[in-house]
């Protein structure tokens, strides 16, 4: 049983940065497609980014030039950096990994995703 252990969350400031980690324990990451979502109060969950088994990466408009997906095989963990947070990226994030992933495609739609983190709280307020 796969389950993704997520960390980095917290609180910042306007124009901080915070940099997440999700590691998948019980299997080898590296033939997975990984994503990250998101859910802020009273809203339905959105695609963040997403990044490919063999590195392609798609991003969400609203978070690009901002956000960066990376996958470390060595360290077999994900990771969303995160810059120039803005109030309104405030949300719970969410790890996501599918079962087998194509190497140059993405997969962006949450049932393509079988196995989920419990989420990990990011609050960007003054």
């Amino acid at each position: 049983q796969v389950q993704l252990v997520e960390s980095g969350g917290g609180l910042v400031q306007p124009g901080g940065s915070l940099r997440l980690s999700c590691a998948p324990s019980g299997s080898i990451f590296s033939n997975k497609n990984m994503a990250w979502y998101r859910q802020a109060p009273g809203k339905q969950r959105e695609l963040v980014a997403s990044v490919s088994s063999g590195g392609s990466t798609n991003y969400a408009d609203s978070v690009k030039g901002r956000f960066t997906i990376s996958r470390d095989s060595a360290e077999n963990t994900v990771y969303l950096q995160m810059n120039k947070l803005k109030p309104e990226d405030t949300a719970v994030y969410y790890c996501a990994a599918s079962v087998f992933g194509p190497p140059t495609m993405t997969y962006e739609m949450p049932h393509e995703y079988k196995y989920w983190g419990q989420g990990t709280q990011v609050t960007v307020s003054s």
